[in-house]
């Protein structure tokens, strides 16, 4: 197989964010059936690699350039050039940007291969769902906290409605800061809220996967979730779920109590489905990979022998489509 160079601006700092540590995981993935190493293109570091640096030596059929930074791709895309292989790793989408049918691209959630299969209808598109490392388990131990929050990309209705009705009868904790250890903060929890839908409204794109229900639900926790996104893909509310923010605070408060009545019941289990979480265990992620990556590099030894002819999706040639339709309609209604 070929080399993977994943290209990110950083591995730290200002760069730190869900979407860098599940990347960082695909690479130590990707390492287990191929040669992937991290190239940094904003920032250089220590031991690294740095992009300027890379695309001063030959083009090489041997290495694919892997893009995942959503608002860097386009110019990234340029950067690399169509002499080089590239593939795009889609976290979230609706960036509004293209990808020439030449770069295929793997999807994190059913979602954004959606997304995907109406924006770039010529490429080929794959899913790969983010991992949910082992460590994320019930553990099978006392939980002190009755509801469980991580401020970041909490919606203020979350924030400022629901955890202050929450708190006068409930043992409420809002996480503000970075969790060294966030399983563990799980196993504590019985219920777990997040709300992320405005937060990704006002960034104007996606909820690429949201790893963090995922993780809650495989360590046993309760969730009441938004579903907008990637969250969509796993989440099935009234089965392994709830949809938080359910018309009113009152009726988001009664719901969340009698989850927190049945929690405390002796014969309630709070245990995640083994079966359900199969498809994001590493395992599951290794062998998807790895068939993947083999048909990537099947596509880039073809390529060089063809060129695509698969007209786009332009505004002329579905303007010209439009036309033609009508005009045989036209035709048909006079015959």
């Amino acid at each position: 197989m070929r080399k993977l160079y994943f290209l990110l601006p950083g591995t730290g700092g200002k760069f730190a964010c869900g979407g860098l540590w599940a990347e960082l995981k695909t690479m130590r993935l990707a390492q287990h059936i191929c040669s992937a190493e991290v190239v940094t293109y904003r920032q250089r570091e220590k031991d690294t690699l740095f992009l300027d640096d890379l695309l001063q030596t030959p083009a090489d059929d041997s290495a694919i350039f892997v893009l995942s930074w959503g608002f860097d791709v386009p110019k990234l895309i340029k950067k690399v050039g169509d002499r080089r292989h590239a593939l795009y790793h889609a976290h979230s989408a609706g960036y509004g940007f293209s990808v020439p049918a030449r770069i295929p691209i793997i999807t994190v959630s059913r979602n954004t291969l959606g997304y995907w299969g109406q924006r770039a209808p010529h490429s080929l598109i794959y899913y790969l769902p983010n991992e949910i490392s082992d460590e994320f388990c019930d553990r099978h131990l006392p939980r002190d906290i009755d509801v469980l929050v991580q401020a970041r990309k909490s919606s203020s209705y979350l924030l400022n409605q629901l955890v202050p009705a929450l708190q006068k009868d409930c043992k409420v904790m809002v996480v503000d800061s970075y969790i060294e250890d966030l399983a563990a903060l799980f196993n504590r929890a019985k219920v777990y809220l997040y709300d992320s839908s405005e937060y990704w409204a006002l960034q104007r794109v996606s909820e690429g996967f949201g790893l963090q229900p995922l993780e809650a639900i495989a360590c046993g926790c309760q969730v009441f979730s938004s579903l907008n996104g990637g969250l969509s893909d796993y989440l099935d509310p009234g089965f392994n779920s709830q949809k938080i923010a359910g018309y009113s605070t009152k009726f988001d408060v009664v719901r969340i109590q009698k989850t927190l009545k049945s929690c405390d019941l002796p014969s309630r289990n709070i245990s995640s489905d083994a079966e359900f979480l199969q498809e994001y265990r590493r395992n599951s992620i290794l062998q998807k990979l790895e068939h993947v990556m083999n048909e990537v590099n099947n596509f880039f030894d073809h390529k060089p022998t063809d060129s695509a002819d698969i007209p786009a999706f332009t505004k002329r040639h579905l303007t010209r489509l439009f036309l033609s339709k009508s005009f045989a309609k036209v035709r048909r209604r006079f015959q």
